[in-house]
């Protein structure tokens, strides 16, 4: 599989198509294939050349949208062993790991390889990523995916409990997707750089609390938890309003940077110390 960056379809091309009532295909374009749709079949040979943007038409004569995806695209239509994390929340976390060419990162619970796949396209040529999953058949469906998406060099797959540390040191950003991460936060400080960037997936307020409690004692600093709420809307200029169906909670995510510090007083000990010797709130 390869995303498209000429304008006219080619072979090997992965093509979004979609009809009029925007169900969307997605397909690689190879020699003698098809595409079955409810709206009728479209032979794949006879697009080739077929600029972007243009519609083909199948052999009902019903019209659908040749496009090129994007990776929000492909990662909706991703096969999976377990529940993604959503894009709303995925560009927010490259946003907030400082991604960019050349870093490298290790993520912990690669599920089926939506993060994993954000992760290896921000890092680049010149940057990797290192997936942590103990599982192996979420590891052979992430491994899968990130092939497909022709990312899979930039990504080095471990089957590995991280309860033993991570095999790498001085990354500059750490993601925890895990049950309870709270129990490898000092493997994850172990593994960062000064200053690098922590991210923490978790679904529910016990766990954030728990989470936060363990980064406020520990070497961390500039804590954040946030939820993003994202509300689609009906387009059709006639009736624009907020959809009936929208994701109402995915889960929350928090956020830290990897700090030198060795001691942190407890809220309870506060009260005991001077205003000037009090320490920096995280």
């Amino acid at each position: 599989m390869s995303l498209p960056n000429t304008p006219y379809v080619q072979y090997g091309d992965t093509v979004m198509f979609v009809g009029k009532d925007r169900r969307v295909f997605l397909r690689t374009i190879r020699t003698g294939e098809k595409l079955q749709t409810h709206l009728g079949q479209i032979l794949l040979d006879d697009i080739i050349g077929l600029p972007y943007g243009t519609q083909a038409r199948t052999n009902t004569g019903m019209g659908m949208y040749i496009l090129p995806p994007s990776l929000d695209d492909v990662i909706n239509e991703l096969k999976r062993e377990t529940q993604i994390i959503y894009p709303k929340d995925l560009g927010y976390i490259a946003l907030k790991l400082g991604l960019r060419e050349g870093m490298h990162v290790i993520e912990a619970g690669a599920g089926s390889g939506a993060l994993t796949s954000v992760l290896a396209l921000m890092v680049g040529e010149s940057g990797h990523v290192y997936s942590y999953e103990r599982k192996s058949k979420h590891l052979d469906r992430a491994t899968k995916n990130l092939r497909m998406l022709g990312l899979d060099h930039r990504v080095t797959f471990i089957e590995k409990d991280i309860a033993e540390g991570f095999e790498q040191t001085d990354v500059h950003a750490i993601f925890l997707d895990l049950h309870n991460p709270e129990a490898f936060l000092g493997q994850a400080r172990e593994a960062l750089l000064g200053g690098g960037f922590l991210g923490v997936f978790v679904p529910t307020v016990n766990q954030m609390v728990t989470v936060l409690r363990e980064l406020y004692h520990g070497a961390w600093y500039l804590l954040q938890a946030e939820e993003l709420i994202m509300r689609p809307w009906i387009t059709i200029p006639d009736r624009v309003r907020p959809n009936d169906e929208m994701i109402g909670h995915s889960g929350f995510l928090i956020f830290a940077r990897a700090v030198a510090r060795e001691v942190r007083i407890l809220p309870e000990e506060l009260a005991t110390i001077n205003d000037e010797d009090r320490p920096l709130d995280g």
